[in-house]
């Protein structure tokens, strides 16, 4: 049964429980372990070299975050079966998910699920390497999605990449407008942000230790702990600035 909340007009609305993955319910990034996991050191060695122009040009903000991420992705998922990327994404989840996941995390996507709540992963991670770890959570899962042609990836994106602003258009996509929810969000870097001013429940960098939350603090009022912490704690800027270069390495 969906939980349900009264909000102060008294109109009923089902929770709408949005969890980021990378950073958030792991305690560091997914994807490029994934990559190194599937690929093996040697090789995941040699294609990632082809990728120090690239970085060096994001460092230089000529190349913004997600340019870089489809280079990434074309470098190492062009012409690869998603049948094998599938089964190397279960067998990472089979085989580091205590070393991956937070227990704290866990824990909270555990008790949203009993209370009925609408429970769902968030991420700009790949869809198709998440599904394993949505699937053992029981919740559906929203990420980025890589084009497939005849049974193999061509390496680039379906759609935009899962972060920022996307997420909330890809949740709207999914559940239609977020109004018709209470939203309660977790997250933990800059890709985030939209996605918690978007919720009237939001945490920030909830399972991490206290000193890494720098000062923001879930508001269950409201979600003016967001806006206080990019214009004051963190002194980030919410701006479309393609070249803005503020955000951490998860949640690519």
């Amino acid at each position: 049964m969906t939980m349900e909340y009264d909000d102060a007009g008294g109109q009923r609305r089902h929770v709408l429980s949005v969890f980021d993955f990378d950073g958030t319910l792991t305690r560091h990034d997914s994807f490029v372990p994934f990559l190194k996991f599937a690929f093996g050191t040697r090789e995941f060695n040699r294609r990632i070299l082809r990728l120090a122009l690239p970085s060096v040009r994001y460092l230089a903000r000529r190349l913004n975050r997600d340019e870089l991420k489809a280079q990434l992705i074309s470098t190492f998922l062009t012409g690869v079966e998603t049948k094998w990327v599938q089964e190397q994404a279960v067998k990472l989840c089979g085989l580091f998910w205590e070393q991956l996941m937070r227990p704290s995390g866990l824990k909270s996507v555990a008790a949203e699920v009993e209370a009925g709540a609408v429970v769902t992963l968030c991420s700009a991670s790949p869809a198709l390497v998440l599904q394993p770890f949505a699937d053992r959570l029981g919740i559906r899962l929203i990420g980025t999605e890589l084009e497939v042609v005849d049974g193999l990836l061509t390496g680039r994106m379906t759609g935009n990449n899962c972060r920022c602003e996307n997420k909330v258009l890809r949740l709207e996509a999914v559940y239609g407008p977020l109004d018709l929810f209470r939203v309660k969000a977790w997250g933990d870097t800059r890709g985030d942000f939209e996605l918690l001013a978007a919720a009237q429940e939001a945490h920030w960098r909830h399972f991490h230790p206290a000193w890494r939350r720098l000062g923001l603090r879930a508001n269950r009022s409201g979600n003016s702990g967001v806006r206080n912490v990019a214009q004051a704690n963190l002194q980030v800027t919410i701006n479309p600035d393609r070249h803005a270069n503020t955000d951490d390495q998860q949640g690519a």
